[in-house]
């Protein structure tokens, strides 16, 4: 109970003090009230040096050295302003994050829009559990900027994008300004797929080229190229005569004969004794499997149901489907 009071106080605080939000839809604009800036080492020292200065000037009455030591002082100053500016009013927005399975790096863009007059130099951005940030990016006046934040993934489902934190020391690296973004950016993280992977359901099952077994070699001309046809059925003497990038055509073979046999992937067909996730896996390799091989195959889980098909966006709806299986709210 004590550790629960714990995190919701520091939860509060966090939220009080540093101005964090659980998620900020659109783009954030970074006003002066969300930039925070503290003395670095550099910094400290910098302002020792001052004292001792002050100090020299005071014993010995000297005007020269009251003149150096306001002067370098006033130039702190200027630095702390400069520094707190290099981040006020940036613009923030998130970018698209592509899907990756379960022990990949998932990978965020963020874009950085400059719309005032004031170029902004070494920006550096990363996730605040990662520690200090590591990339770094310059933002020109009027311009924009994107940068590519990973991290790693553990399990499957919607991953949203971890609290962005952006720091700066520039120009003089006497102060450290930095301020905290919790974009609202996701990333779709499908189940691993199956190592080693297993032969694909033999029952009903097509052959490598689609086609059954009668009449496989049955050679019946050159037609248009469709999506999901196999590479190794490319005509390529007819495709090297009219050159694609000039606006020819690709073409391919064509085969007769036995009939398209159907691949099923159905998750009730799976073995009883393999646990929900290896049986989610299991399907993400089949269904890999199955594209890689130009298969046309049909998916059977819970009330998903998809016919026979190939291609980009039958794979997606797939794994989609895999990825949020029994992940209530987040379907």
């Amino acid at each position: 109970m004590v550790a629960g009071l714990r995190t919701l106080y520091r939860k509060g605080r966090d939220k009080w003090l540093f101005q964090l939000h659980d998620s900020e839809p659109g783009t954030v604009t970074l006003g002066m009230r969300r930039v925070f800036i503290v003395p670095t080492r550099p910094g400290l020292a910098f302002v020792g040096l001052l004292l001792v200065m002050l100090v020299g000037a005071l014993n010995y009455s000297l005007g020269l050295g009251f003149a150096l030591t306001f002067f370098t002082g006033a130039c702190a100053v200027a630095d702390m302003y400069l520094t707190a500016k290099n981040l006020a009013l940036l613009r923030l927005s998130p970018g698209r994050a592509q899907p990756v399975f379960a022990g990949e790096e998932a990978q965020f863009e963020l874009h950085l829009h400059n719309r005032t007059t004031l170029d902004r130099y070494a920006v550096w951005l990363g996730f605040q559990a990662d520690g200090e940030p590591r990339q770094a990016t310059d933002i020109l006046a009027g311009g924009d900027s994107a940068v590519r934040l990973s991290t790693p993934t553990l399990q499957r489902g919607w991953l949203p994008a971890p609290r962005v934190r952006l720091v700066t020391r520039f120009p003089l690296g006497l102060f450290r300004a930095w301020s905290y973004w919790r974009p609202d950016a996701k990333v779709l993280v499908y189940p691993a797929p199956e190592t080693p992977a297993q032969p694909l359901p033999s029952s009903g099952a097509a052959s490598e080229d689609g086609h059954g077994t009668v009449g496989l070699d049955n050679f019946a001309g050159i037609r248009s190229y469709q999506a999901g046809d196999p590479m190794r059925h490319l005509a390529w003497r007819q495709i090297a005569r009219h050159d694609p990038a000039l606006g020819g055509q690709l073409v391919t073979k064509h085969f007769e004969g036995g009939a398209v046999a159907e691949l099923s992937l159905d998750f009730a067909a799976l073995p009883v004794q393999l646990d929900l996730e290896m049986k989610l896996s299991r399907m993400t390799r089949w269904v890999l499997e199955a594209e890689q091989r130009a298969l046309p195959y049909s998916f059977h889980l819970a009330q998903h149901e998809y016919g026979p098909a190939l291609g980009d966006a039958h794979q997606a709806a797939c794994l989609r489907a895999l990825a949020l299986f029994g992940k209530e709210g987040q379907a």
